[in-house]
Formats: C-alpha cells, structure tokens, sequence
C-alpha cells in the first residue's frame, strides 16, 4: 500500500481494475421488444425450415466428404454452448477439426492469438484439410440451421460462446447472453473481423442488441452472405 498526498491507496487487483473501467463504460440498454421477437422467431422457422429442404441432398454429400477425410469420426461435430440467459444448449456444425480437438487445445492455449476468454489460432494444426475448405466457405455453420428451427438460436444474434468462456466472463460480458444467440452477427460482416480483440468484438455484440430491429437484421444477413461469397471465412 501506498501513501499519496496524506491519502492511503490500496492497490486494485485486476478483477476489480476491470470492474471499474466497466462502470464507466455506457450502460447498455436491453430493451423488451415482443413484437419484434415474435416477428424474429417466425422469420427463423420458416427460413431454417426451408434452408433445411433446399440443402438436404448437399448436407449429405459434404458429410460424405468429411467422413472420407476424418474416417471413424461423426461428419456433424455437437459441442455444449450456452444460449440466452445462460441456458446450455447443443451445438451442431460440420466437423472441421481432428477428432481430438477438445483434448489438443490445452496444449494450444499460450498460442492464443485474441486477448479474453475466446481462443483464436489463425494457424490452428487441429484442422482438416476439408475443414479450411468448409471454414473458409462457412459451410460448417450451416447445420446450425437446425439450432435456429430448434430455437436455440437465430439467424442473427451474438455468436455462442463456450461455457468455460462464460465462466470467465465480467459483468458486462455476460450482458452479450441477453438476446438468443446466432448464425451471423455484426462481428462477422467486419472487412478485418479476425483482427479485432475480444473486447472489440463484444462491443459490437453490444451495438446489436441495442440496435436490434427486423431491417438491422436483414441488413445483416445480406452483409452476411456478400461477405461469404466474397471468401471471408474463418
């Protein structure tokens, strides 16, 4: 402890250094908007339900493929994410990454190129050579189309995070498990989205939910898909 001008300081951990900076950070304003989230869940459905039909025959030719790639190991990769208000749902995507992945990443975690509690490796050597093609494309999102027909999810919201990235959340963090998660969010259509830290990202989760509406949401989805055909992939 140090004395200052007649005035003892203590000294603040890092926990609550970064509780304060939080408090004078702009309160984020989560409004109830029911029509809006009627017209939301409506609009989910009917696209998942759709999107399902149109790409049954093509589903099953990339699950194909990745069991050729990966023999022995499932094509749809299911992992535990937590959804709004904290509630764990299962995850789906096609299989990307090696079998191990799980047990791989505790080795892998001084590599982590994103400050906060998500990982992120550019070069991550737990991917397939079919899994940077599907990523690239984001075609390993699209069985989350049957998250957002369950509900677990939209087509537009924050991204899931992991339950143990949860676990390290702050306060303000935890305000991004305010709305449902989804398929694409703000983060997603940024020219140099995988340059941006943790902090960034959760800034622009939290300019959504305040911004949330129908049109922001289409917007997105359009932003969404140029951004996809462009090849902007993880």
């Amino acid at each position: 402890m140090d004395v200052k001008d007649g005035v003892l300081a203590v000294p603040m951990s890092e926990d609550t250094a970064v509780q304060s900076a939080e408090r004078s950070m702009p309160v984020v304003h989560i409004k109830s908007k029911p029509v809006y989230s009627f017209v939301k869940r409506s609009f989910d459905f009917v696209c998942s339900f759709v999107g399902l039909a149109i790409l049954l025959v093509p589903f099953l030719i990339i699950a194909l493929i990745i069991a050729i790639d990966s023999p022995g190991a499932s094509s749809i990769f299911v992992q535990e994410r937590v959804g709004k208000n904290g509630r764990v749902f299962k995850f789906y995507k096609f299989r990307s990454m090696v079998p191990n992945a799980e047990k791989l990443l505790d080795d892998l975690l001084e590599q982590n190129e994103m400050e906060g509690p998500a990982f992120k490796m550019k070069d991550d050597p737990r991917i397939t050579r079919i899994g940077r093609f599907i990523r690239k494309t984001s075609i390993d999102e699209l069985p989350q189309l049957i998250n957002v027909l369950k509900g677990d999810m939209s087509l537009v919201g924050p991204r899931p995070p992991l339950p143990r990235e949860v676990a390290m959340y702050t306060d303000r963090q935890r305000q991004r498990l305010a709305v449902t998660p989804g398929l694409t969010c703000y983060w997603q259509i940024q020219p140099k989205r995988n340059s941006l830290s943790f902090d960034e990202w959760l800034e622009l989760d939290l300019k959504y939910i305040e911004e949330r509406s129908l049109w922001t949401d289409i917007k997105v989805l359009f932003k969404t898909a140029g951004a996809v055909f462009g090849l902007q992939g993880e």
